[in-house]
């Protein structure tokens, strides 16, 4: 596609009205690798990340050597929270985090455009000009959601 012409394809509104719509958004190859890299982060990015487990230094207490070094006749300890005493810290336990991964705009956009590109392809994009309802009900909307032939789809 070159930047100085801008193609230009036709979609049908719900209405029954032809409208002109960009080749660069909707005349776009669908990558699947693509999308499924950008429904992933989205994804990813949802997740809380907020696991977390004492390690030693967190454990309450131990500031004090148990007992001396030598002369016991018992093995060397400095700290009673150490991971191999009862009510001492974890070790290696898991720690907060973020699960976000990075995604590129034009990635993000791409992605975006090639589903758009797909969608229309198949004849599965519906544009409305605009919905109007007397009140915000649900039982409304479906009726009109049913009158589009859209009833059981997914919408957006």
């Amino acid at each position: 596609m070159s930047k100085g012409k801008e193609m230009t394809m036709q979609l049908t509104v719900a209405g029954g009205k032809d409208i002109e719509v960009s080749d660069a958004t909707f005349g776009r190859e669908f990558s699947e690798a693509l999308v499924h890299q950008v429904v992933n982060a989205y994804l990813a990015g949802g997740r809380a990340g907020t696991k977390a487990q004492k390690n030693r230094s967190s454990a309450r207490g131990g500031g004090k050597k148990p007992w001396r070094q030598k002369g016991t006749g018992r093995a060397r300890v400095g700290d009673i929270r150490t991971p191999l005493w009862r009510s001492g810290g974890t070790a290696h336990g898991p720690r907060p985090r973020s699960y976000a991964q990075k995604v590129n705009k034009k990635a993000r956009r791409a992605a975006l455009r090639g589903v758009l590109s797909q969608r229309m392809a198949e004849g599965r994009l519906l544009v409305l000009g605009s919905l109007e309802l007397d009140a915000p009900k649900t039982k409304d909307f479906l009726e009109r959601l049913d009158r589009l032939g859209v009833k059981g789809e997914k919408v957006l």
